[in-house]
């Protein structure tokens, strides 16, 4: 009989077969369901019993025309229970050979996807010292995939896991008046220590009330423990300095999300 199709390299056909603890009834459940009696060959003390005459099956019930003995051997064959494995060779199948969109999140292994990832933002303001390193609050989530943002206690991204990360934030200084702003800087801190700085230098011609920062970088995780936070510094001549917050615009942000492919 000639093959239709690409004939696979290699196939395997087996048979499911069933053994009964017996008893003196006529009644069985199957291990597998059926659609009649013609779909299983059944054995009694090694010889083939005739469907219909000698038993009838529909579902999982099998029911026999004269009770069995305790000492009685019986097992069947699901004949209509036949399996056909093809397994293509290794490095065989490529992406011509997958549909668009047929691979899902959930068939991703462990470093396929970009988590863990967060975002987060400042939605009330917060007072800053002057000339003081004060750490941000972002403390309303957007996104937090995994769990890996404190956004009420300790306002840090911990990744919990090894390798590289696009980090972004954005600040906006604000003081109460038109005070002449020294120098001000958003950084990011990396265990407790900066590693990255956006700054901008005072000018005493300048009168500005605000000054707005924001940094992206790609931070290289080495230990599950890592932890990253955001500070602000601003040294105001007079008045009070605050981070300033837009509901609508998110314009003190924090977020990340891992990279992968690389």
């Amino acid at each position: 009989m000639p093959f239709i199709g690409n004939q696979p390299a290699l196939s395997y056909t087996s048979f499911v077969k069933q053994d009964f603890t017996t008893s003196a009834t006529t009644s069985y459940t199957l291990d597998q369901p059926v659609a009649n009696e013609n779909e299983l060959a059944l054995f009694i003390n090694f010889v083939r019993q005739e469907p219909t005459t000698a038993y009838t099956a529909s579902g999982t019930s099998l029911t026999l025309t004269s009770a069995t003995s305790a000492s009685d051997d019986m097992y069947c064959v699901f004949l209509g229970k036949a399996v056909q494995t093809v397994n293509p060779p290794s490095g065989s199948v490529g992406t011509a050979q997958l549909a668009d969109s047929s691979v899902t999140s959930a068939k991703l292994g462990t470093g396929a996807t970009n988590t863990p990832a967060f975002s987060a933002y400042l939605s009330s303001a917060q007072a800053v010292t002057d000339a003081t390193w004060t750490k941000i609050q972002f403390n309303t989530e957007i996104l937090d995939s995994n769990g890996t943002y404190d956004n009420s206690t300790n306002y840090r991204f911990t990744p919990a896991s090894t390798g590289y990360y696009l980090i972004n934030a954005g600040v906006s200084i604000q003081a109460d008046s038109t005070n002449t702003m020294g120098d001000n800087y958003l950084a990011l801190y990396k265990n407790g220590t900066s590693v990255s700085t956006s700054q901008q230098y005072g000018n005493t011609t300048n009168k500005s009330s605000w000054q707005p920062h924001t940094f992206s970088q790609i931070i290289n995780v080495t230990s599950t423990s890592d932890y990253y936070e955001c500070y602000a510094y601003a040294d105001l001549s007079s008045g009070n300095l605050s981070l300033s917050y837009d509901a609508n615009k998110q314009n003190t942000y924090f977020n990340a999300s891992k990279l992968i492919g690389v």
